[in-house]
């Protein structure tokens, strides 16, 4: 089996997000109701063991969507952008 598969497998497992709705990880904007379940994902995200592992995977895979690792998209992509070489 693929290596990285099973570590994927391994946190997904172990994610505090299972115990919520997973609407919640995906809110329908980032301003009014959606900016607050935004806030609340977050703070989901900040009491998981695996939340370095999940953020990880988001910035690999170009998530596009949802709250992975207490990041929003634009969140991650402003670490996308800071984690690219500057170009010279």
């Amino acid at each position: 089996m693929n290596r990285l598969y099973h570590e994927s497998e391994d946190w997904v497992e172990q994610g505090a997000c299972r115990q919520y709705d997973p609407e919640l990880f995906f809110p329908v904007s980032t301003t009014g109701p959606g900016r607050a379940d935004a806030e609340l994902a977050k703070a989901v995200c900040r009491t998981c063991r695996v939340r370095q592992e999940c953020l990880n995977w988001a910035l690999r895979a170009g998530e596009p969507h949802g709250v992975w690792g207490g990041t929003t998209p634009e969140d991650r992509r402003y670490l996308r952008r800071d984690l690219l070489p500057a170009a010279s």
